[in-house]
């Protein structure tokens, strides 16, 4: 079984629900991804214990390639046609033009 890096952060300790959690960010071969994790535990537990539990859970998800996952991606944008630069005089005379047109 080959394993990916793996990097915990914000790791905190939900009094109410009794739950460390954590953003696991697991490192591939299409990039990175970010996974939401949480393992109910006491508060007594090691942070070792807890920070393998998170770091499991992570890879399980990654393995499947489901749930709710965050990616970066890289965004090429278009290129979009060009245009002629407005010219607001030109459109006032195009619309006076078109009044005199139009007059009765």
């Amino acid at each position: 079984m080959q394993t990916s890096p793996i990097k915990l952060t914000d790791v905190i300790y939900n009094a109410a629900n009794q739950s460390f959690e954590a953003c696991v960010t697991v490192y591939g071969e299409t990039g990175a991804r970010k996974y939401a994790c949480a393992i109910e535990a006491p508060i007594t537990m090691s942070f070792e214990d807890a920070a393998k539990g998170l770091r499991t859970q992570a890879l399980r998800r990654h393995a499947k390639r489901g749930g709710l996952h965050s990616q970066m991606r890289r965004f090429a944008p278009q290129q979009r046609a060009p245009r002629s630069r407005f010219d607001p005089v030109r459109w006032l005379e195009t619309l006076i033009s078109g009044e005199q047109r139009n007059a009765a």
